[in-house]
């Protein structure tokens, strides 16, 4: 009896310690999964230093991504159809408040339509209008949003597709500033 009893205890105990160690594993094919999803849908972007980035902001002003920025800086890819990018969008322009971003608003119509989009939007952003594709194909943007953290170096860290958070995009340029 009183085995019996141990042996119980003994497979209770191994029980409490199985969870620990099947959750661990869970969560490792859930980040290799993540990882592999991203890698995936990074697969044809641009890597290492970044490509030229020039053109006229739909402001007026002309825009050269420099060859060496100095300091960290987005390159936002977007669509006025996509409704993914306007969850984005409030993140890209409370970034744009803090440091260098520069958008790219792709297939997205005149620069007459994206102004009333941003305005109806309520977003205050630096835009360049790739209406033929050219600066997307340049770059490898497959979809949108795309979202490039460029080093003071000119070299690209991190490419997200997708949605990202405020904060996530934070501490991939402070990533890129810092490492």
């Amino acid at each position: 009896m009183m085995r019996r009893r141990n042996a119980i205890n003994d497979s209770m105990k191994e029980e409490k310690k199985r969870p620990f160690w099947r959750y661990l594993l869970e969560a490792l094919l859930v980040i290799a999964l993540i990882i592999g999803i991203n890698s995936w849908r990074t697969r044809d972007a641009v890597s290492g230093p970044a490509p030229m980035l020039s053109g006229n902001t739909l402001n007026g002003e002309s825009y050269l991504l420099p060859r060496k920025p100095g300091e960290p800086l987005l390159v936002y890819f977007w669509a006025s159809w996509c409704p993914v990018c306007k969850f984005q969008d409030g993140n890209i322009a409370t970034l744009s408040e803090e440091f260098p971003v520069i958008t790219v608003a792709m297939s997205s119509g005149s620069d007459e339509e994206i102004s009333d989009y941003l305005e109806q939007e309520g977003l205050e952003l630096a835009v360049i209008n790739d209406d033929t594709g050219e600066i997307s194909n340049r770059w490898g943007v497959k979809g949108v949003p795309t979202t490039f953290v460029i080093d003071g170096e000119g070299e690209v860290r991190f490419v997200e597709v997708g949605y990202t958070t405020t904060p996530g995009l934070r501490l991939r340029r402070w990533l890129a500033e810092v490492f």
